[in-house]
């Protein structure tokens, strides 16, 4: 956890606890720029400090589990919106961070056993590639969690922009389609209303599937967040990303 937050009335104080991709910037720099440009999406910015940032508390809950046919659109179009602001000012995101923690992390897995191994050791093999570059930039959020997009019975609005930057939309796509969070709904609308290159969207699904496998395998940060099992059907999607 790299924050608390404190809710205050209409307003919420997110404290970070650690900062170093320097979380506090980037989330007062986004809220900042976008609060602006589509000021019904996400919280207005009101106070900072180094490692504070207080801002207005945003209606609607957060989604959960799997996606009503409504749901999705709102998702989609909240999406649009966030991509229709030039990315001015923003620091790139951390995305040759998160391959470097991804090629590390599967090293270690691939000395495992089974289909854990397998899956690490045939993304080793064949490492997405052709990412770096930003094709198409926009506002990247950066944490596609279900939870982080509040759903208040007719739109949803986004939250939590401690990770965003300047980022890639097909990349952007992927992650969003790769987050654990969404398993239980088929993003195939949205996905297809976004249209992304077919190649290069395979490429970027296959980093972040990698980057999840890094997560939950064994001895990963996350694998005691998930039920037994999770990191094995991960590898499995591993192995068919990278069989095209």
């Amino acid at each position: 956890m790299t924050h608390t937050i404190e809710i205050s009335g209409s307003t919420v104080t997110k404290r970070f606890t650690s900062w170093s991709r320097d979380e506090p910037t980037r989330e007062w720099t986004a809220l900042t720029l976008l609060s602006k440009a589509v000021p019904d999406l996400v919280p207005t910015p009101l106070t900072r400090s180094t490692t504070v940032v207080t801002m207005t508390r945003t209606p609607g809950e957060p989604l959960d589990g799997s996606l009503t046919p409504t749901q999705l659109t709102a998702v989609s179009d909240a999406l649009e919106t966030l991509w229709s602001v030039p990315p001015e000012g923003l620091a790139q995101t951390g995305l040759a961070a998160v391959l470097s923690r991804t090629h590390g992390g599967l090293a270690v897995l691939c000395k495992t056993d089974g289909v854990i191994a397998e899956a690490a050791t045939a993304w080793l093999d064949n490492p997405p590639r052709d990412l770096m570059e930003v094709l198409d930039p926009v506002v990247a959020h950066g944490d596609p969690n279900l939870s982080n997009y509040l759903w208040d019975g007719s739109r949803v609005r986004v939250i939590d922009f401690e990770d965003a930057g300047l980022g890639d939309r097909t990349v952007e796509l992927a992650n969003l389609v790769e987050h654990l969070s969404w398993r239980a709904t088929d993003p195939t609308t949205l996905v297809r209303r976004f249209a992304p290159e077919p190649e290069r969207y395979q490429a970027a699904r296959l980093l972040w599937a990698g980057f999840w496998l890094m997560l939950i395998g064994p001895g990963g940060p996350s694998a005691h967040r998930n039920p037994p099992g999770t990191a094995e059907a991960q590898a499995r999607r591993v192995l068919r990303l990278a069989a095209g």
